[in-house]
């Protein structure tokens, strides 16, 4: 059963969610089977779907991955603080915000009921140059994933810290060397019911019709 949103609303209310995890209500393996199936249905460059798919559902391999992600992130929260200085006090205040909920999720990451990992096959070195056309041919269909879970009343946060020990991460799941994770995607039932549009600068500050 999906919650009766329209395109835009679910498109405008698809949130990271961290601190509204519920982190002990177990989630249907089929829920995040449907998910990524829907996923499946975004492009990729020449159709080559090179994607995989990781869910991990194993307390002790959660329990490790969130390790290494909590590492990865101590070194992050450093210079988050640094930036954090240089913002207005509006971006400021909502920064800190964002900050609260992700030192949250870094401690509570490997207590996550599905952590999913979206891979591609790609080579174990990554070329020096464009690799624009390797990760939209992923990125895409993980957003698509987040948006079938926000659908079905699950709750996901778009997470890379952890490719700090990708390699790590990898022999523990015993990703081959030719596959690349792209993005941690924690999931989870979520609590409340309240998703709203985030705030963003105004369109005209961003958009460049015909030259910058």
């Amino acid at each position: 059963m999906t919650l009766p949103l329209s395109p835009d609303d679910l498109l405008s209310t698809t949130r990271s969610v961290r601190k509204r995890l519920d982190l002990e209500r177990p989630v249907p393996l089929q829920l995040v089977r449907e998910c990524i199936e829907l996923a499946l249905q975004a492009p990729s460059g020449s159709n080559a779907q090179g994607w995989h798919w990781v869910v991990v559902t194993d307390a002790d391999l959660r329990r490790q991955i969130g390790d290494y992600y909590r590492r990865s992130f101590d070194l992050y929260r450093e210079a988050r603080a640094a930036r954090a200085r240089k913002l207005s006090p509006e971006r400021e205040a909502v920064q800190a915000r964002v900050a609260s909920s992700s030192d949250y999720l870094a401690e509570k990451m490997g207590e996550v009921p599905v952590l999913v990992l979206a891979c591609i096959a790609a080579s174990a070195e990554l070329p020096a140059e464009n690799q624009a056309p390797l990760w939209g041919s992923l990125l895409p269909a993980a957003w698509s994933y987040q948006l079938a879970a926000r659908a079905r009343g699950l709750g996901s946060a778009w997470t890379t810290l952890h490719l700090g020990y990708e390699k790590e991460v990898a022999g523990l799941l015993g990703i081959p060397p030719n596959v690349r994770q792209g993005v941690l995607l924690p999931t989870a039932y979520f609590t409340g019911e309240t998703f709203k549009p985030a705030p963003r600068d105004p369109l005209d500050t961003v958009l460049h019709l015909d030259r910058w």
